[in-house]
């Protein structure tokens, strides 16, 4: 039962991965995207990975999270994509024009 509920767990989390990267590929820009957040969630699976192989317990629910990891690594992929997308606007952009000086 133990299996069961950590996969659930998994899937819950997981089905958030594929949605954020589509939304955020269509957004075509890192901004609001926070790098540090999906650094945080990447440890935390790769802690639970871990985990799996140091208490002996390989299991299907292994599967789930390579799953997860796969659909996080779209995030990366997406993220370091418009992070480029970003940085080739903000140097495409027009100098800004200088205001003209008030005549008294």
């Amino acid at each position: 039962m133990a299996e069961v509920l950590e996969a659930a767990m998994l899937v819950c989390f997981g089905l958030s991965w594929p949605m954020n990267a589509y939304k955020n590929y269509k957004a075509g820009t890192a901004a609001g995207t926070s790098w540090q957040f999906i650094a945080l969630i990447t440890l935390g699976y790769v802690a639970g990975i871990a985990a799996k192989f140091v208490s002996g317990t390989l299991n299907w629910v292994l599967a789930v999270y390579l799953v997860n990891m796969v659909c996080l690594g779209a995030n990366w992929l997406v993220y370091f994509r418009n992070r480029r997308l970003d940085e080739r606007r903000s140097h495409a952009a027009p100098a800004p024009v200088p205001a003209a000086p008030a005549h008294r």
